[in-house]
């Protein structure tokens, strides 16, 4: 009984706890750690959203097992919400299920619709619940490029006339976690047309819908499409928009199929989200959506900071017109080391944590993920730090000796 499990086999370490281990050993040295690998939102969540909790709560009626495809409120808010944003009507009961975050939502639908030895479309780099969801469920995953534009549409076309068997379902993340790429209702055109040609499922994850930083191009849903909701289902959050991170609230919109698949598959797995957790979420879609700028206009304000710090440290990093993430090369000098050292190296000598980009995928290496969740004073001295790190050994042929530190 020594052999690792079938589907943890399937499962590579993950590559960000090396970075937390040596996080945790340097914060239980004592040293003061700027931590921005993580996408954990700092803000606090706005109190009219609170206050509804607490009220919600105090009533124990709503103790009790809840429902595990929402409430009926909390369904028709999030509809309410399409309507309002994207123009795109929702049937509460057959096209809308709240979920327990994005993420368990994803990965219970790639349970749900896989059978063992199925081909799926994953981008790469990507979120790794995008591939590893699917790859838990015993599918085969085909990597393709990862930013919107014609090569990832040749890279599809390939995958339908090379892949044995045929792909039955696509990944796309638009605002995208951890590149920033953002996509435009063309795109999303094209992918749906090609989508319905091959009968292929998408499933599209726009968490970071509300981040974004050009005011005259807010990030569409791929819903808006004319038929999109014959093949395409979407993952949305309260995270990120509502800075509720903790409160594990999600939807997936779309497809009546898809949606009754991941309905019975939650029923045998949870009885739905705490009541009052589903009631303030209800609020929170219906409520004043001043909150939601504010939280736009931090994350730009935070963006800005970084951006201007890292160039004059000497780190061309491109600004994210989306999502709450710098997608940042390596700087040429570390480039040999790869993602993870790069990483490593900056926690211990800058006190500055970021992700690897290895960890999204073989296409992330040579770059690390920067999340926007430190304040701007914060995100100054992270800045400096990391300034004094790049300008200490920048006379020397430093990378083959940091390999061997």
């Amino acid at each position: 009984m020594t052999e690792e499990f079938h589907r943890i086999r399937r499962l590579p370490p993950y590559v960000f706890a090396e970075v937390n281990t040596a996080k945790a050993r340097a914060r239980a040295a004592g040293e003061d750690i700027i931590d921005l690998g993580m996408g954990n939102p700092d803000g606090a969540t706005p109190p009219h959203i609170v206050a509804k909790l607490v009220e919600a709560v105090q009533d124990p009626r709503t103790h009790r097992y809840s429902v595990s495809k929402g409430i009926p409120g909390l369904r028709r808010a999030l509809a309410g919400y399409y309507q309002r944003r994207f123009d795109v009507a929702l049937d509460p009961e057959t096209e809308v299920i709240a979920t327990l975050g994005s993420k368990e939502g994803l990965a219970n639908l790639a349970s749900a619709i896989t059978t063992p030895g199925d081909t799926i479309l994953v981008p790469n780099p990507s979120y790794p619940i995008h591939q590893f969801g699917f790859i838990i469920a015993g599918a085969g995953v085909r990597s393709i490029p990862a930013a919107p534009d014609e090569a990832m549409l040749r890279a599809l076309d390939r995958a339908v006339r090379h892949s044995v068997p045929k792909p039955t379902a696509l990944i796309v993340n638009f605002p995208s976690n951890p590149t920033a790429h953002l996509a435009d209702l063309e795109f999303y055109r094209e992918i749906v047309s090609f989508a319905r040609r091959h009968e292929i499922w998408i499933m599209s994850d726009l968490a970071y819908a509300e981040i974004y930083f050009d005011e005259a191009k807010p990030p569409p849903s791929l819903l808006q499409i004319p038929g999109a909701k014959e093949i395409a289902v979407e993952f949305t959050s309260m995270s990120k928009t509502y800075s509720m991170p903790g409160w594990r609230m999600g939807f997936a919109a779309g497809n009546p199929r898809l949606i009754s698949a991941l309905a019975r598959m939650k029923s045998y797995l949870d009885y739905g989200a705490f009541t009052p957790i589903q009631v303030a979420s209800a609020a929170a879609l219906n409520g004043p959506q001043d909150c939601v700028a504010e939280v736009r206009a931090l994350y730009r304000e935070r963006r800005d900071v970084l951006i201007r710090g890292l160039a004059a440290a000497g780190w061309d990093v491109p600004s994210p017109d989306g999502s709450m993430f710098a997608w940042a090369p390596v700087p040429p000098r570390f480039a040999s080391l790869g993602s993870l050292e790069f990483s490593k190296l900056l926690l211990e000598r800058a006190k500055v944590a970021v992700a690897p980009g290895i960890g999204f995928g073989e296409h992330g290496e040579g770059y690390v993920r920067i999340a926007l969740v430190e304040n701007t004073h914060r995100l100054r001295q992270a800045c400096r730090s990391i300034r004094g790190f790049l300008q200490a050994g920048s006379n020397q042929a430093e990378p083959a000796e940091l390999a061997t530190l």
